[in-house]
Order: structure tokens, then sequence, then C-alpha cells
């Protein structure tokens, strides 16, 4: 008899066990499940945090340059109000849009205005709302809304054919989708992205980006459109933005986009290397 009830009893252990096991399983799997929800919920809804890197100036602020420069502020809409610096030269061959990184504000990228105006060329460089002194809450959509306000405002003191938009890192995407609207000069890159998706994607491959993102910046579908010719300076040892982005952008029309490899260029030291400043000079000769 007892041979025969520990044969049975091995099934019923195994089955018990089984169970277990299967339990186990299934209530891992749901707190993956969950836990995977709760991050891309947080990624949603905290993603400008990770995004934009502001530095916020209160509003009775001084800016102080060696340069001749004057403070703008473009009024959007109520409540919002974008603040930009203007450095000017007399007898300006043109005028440069400056549009800078995801991180600070104009009063530290500023000192990148004398890249521009040595050439006899005045620089605007604005603030995106949230940085600065520029207020108003963020969205792609209106964040170009105002960069195309800034535009339209400052057409009304130079020709569009005296403009020259430029877009650094983040700002290259503003720059591009404002040049595909316009009819500027020229239009200068510096480290873009192919599109602000595909950079997230290469730092969260398990996230699926194209929903969670509220941030596309489709620097590949404005490009094509955009009408001057456009010149992108990117180094050959960016790690953040890799210059395959730049590749890839001028493969969509060669013959209008020049790409200028920087030799050892990373993503934030281009204004390091002389070859940087020759091609600059070179751009912006008359």
């Amino acid at each position: 008899m007892y041979p025969l009830l520990f044969v049975h009893l091995i099934p019923a252990n195994t089955q018990l066990l089984n169970v277990q096991i299967i339990s186990a399983l299934s209530s891992t799997i749901v707190y993956i499940v969950i836990g995977y929800l709760v991050l891309l919920a947080i990624i949603y809804l905290l993603q400008e945090r990770f995004i934009f890197k502001p530095e916020k100036l209160q509003q009775d602020f001084k800016y102080k340059y060696d340069a001749p420069f004057k403070e703008l502020f473009f009024e959007v809409a109520q409540g919002v109000r974008i603040n930009g610096l203007h450095f000017y030269v007399e007898k300006p061959l043109g005028l440069i849009i400056y549009f800078h990184g995801n991180s600070r504000s104009i009063k530290g990228w500023a000192k990148y205005a004398k890249d521009f105006y040595r050439y006899q060329y005045d620089v605007v460089l604005v603030d995106y709302r949230g940085f600065g002194k520029s207020t108003g809450k963020r969205s792609e959509k209106d964040m170009h809304s105002d960069m195309q306000f800034v535009y339209d405002t400052l057409t009304t003191t130079y020709h569009e054919n005296h403009l020259i938009v430029y877009g650094r890192s983040l700002g290259s995407g503003f720059a591009t989708n404002l040049a595909s609207e316009n009819k500027p000069r020229y239009l200068i890159l510096e480290a873009p992205y192919f599109n602000f998706k595909n950079v997230v994607e290469r730092f969260l491959p398990i996230l699926p980006v194209r929903f969670v993102l509220r941030f596309h910046m489709r620097t590949d579908r404005w490009l094509p459109k955009v009408n001057c010719h456009t010149y992108i300076l990117h180094g050959t040892k960016d790690w953040l933005i890799p210059i395959s982005n730049s590749e890839k952008l001028q493969a969509l029309n060669p013959k209008k986009i020049t790409l200028i490899r920087i030799e050892g260029g990373g993503h934030n030291n281009l204004p390091t290397f002389p070859e940087y400043h020759k091609f600059i000079r070179d751009i912006l000769a008359p």
C-alpha cells in the first residue's frame, strides 16, 4: 500500500508545484507590465525635464557684453513673451537668427554671437519658452509658432534675402522648420539630428517612443522643403548625435545640402576648431 500511495503523491505534488510556478510567473509578469506602464506614464508626463535644461533668469536681469547689443521682447500672445538679444554692427551685410541647444539661456549662448558679427552680420538670439526670461507653456507646435513670429517681426527690418537661419543641436529642428516655411538666404545647421525621435530611441530603445514622445522635430521631413542652400557642420566624433544623422540629411538633397565634416569635433566643441571658423567665414563671405 505504501509504495502505491507514494506513487500517487508524486503527480499531486508536481501539479501543485507547477501551479505555484505559474502563479509566481504570472504575478511577476503583471508587476513587470505595471512597472513598464508606470515608466511610460512618467516619461510622457516628465519628458520636458529630460529634453529641456533651461536656465531661468529674473525679468529684471541685466545683460552685459562688450559688443553693442540691445534686448528684445517679442509679445507673441497673452502670457507668452519671447526674450532675445540683438547684436548689431554698422552697415550689416545681413542678419543671422541663432537658435541654441537644449540647455542654459541666451545669457551664455550670446558668447557665440562674435563668431558671426566679426564678419559684419547682425545676430539675434532668442530663448525658447521657459528659458531665460521667456515665458509660456511649451509644446512643439507653439514653439514653432513663436519662431515664426520672431522671424516675421525681423523681416519688417531686414529683407528675407539678407536673413540666415542658424540652428545648433536642438535648435536645428526649429531652424529647419522655419526655413521650410520661409525664404531665407541660407540655412546653417550645427550638429543636427535626422529627427528627434531617432535620438531618443538611441538612448531608450525599449520604449515605444512614437507614442510617448511629444516632441518629434521631424528635420527629415522639413529639410526637403527648404528652398535655400543648406550648410551642415558636424564633428566626426560627436557621440551624442553621430555624424551619420547629417549624412542621412544630406542624402535627402545632395545638390542643395553641403555637409562640412569637422575632423575630431565633438558635440559641444566645434567653435574650438579653426576649421569651423574658416567654413563660417567662407559661407558668410559677400
